[in-house]
């Protein structure tokens, strides 16, 4: 698992409070939302604003790609990723 990885999991379990689970517990191509982890609409927007700060990158809620980018941590990380190289 990459550090970025990693970081982004741990991200998603401090922003979200998830208490009872560990970045271990989370694969990276595990979907985020729904039948997934179980997350919602509201932890997508404390989500968002959590990679924001973190990694100083503005992310667009009404492009028509973001929604993409919240699939799984995998698809998280290519976000900042590519976003940090711009």
């Amino acid at each position: 698992m990459s550090e970025l990885h990693r970081e982004i999991k741990e991200l998603i379990i401090d922003a979200l409070g998830l208490e009872d689970i560990s970045a271990d517990d989370i694969d990276n191509d595990q979907t985020l939302f729904g039948e997934g982890l179980g997350l919602d609409s509201v932890d997508a927007l404390e989500l968002g604003l959590a990679i924001q700060k973190k990694y100083g990158i503005k992310i667009d809620a009404d492009a028509k790609d973001t929604r993409n980018h919240f699939t799984n941590v995998a698809s998280l990380a290519a976000f900042v990723t590519a976003k940090q190289a711009a």
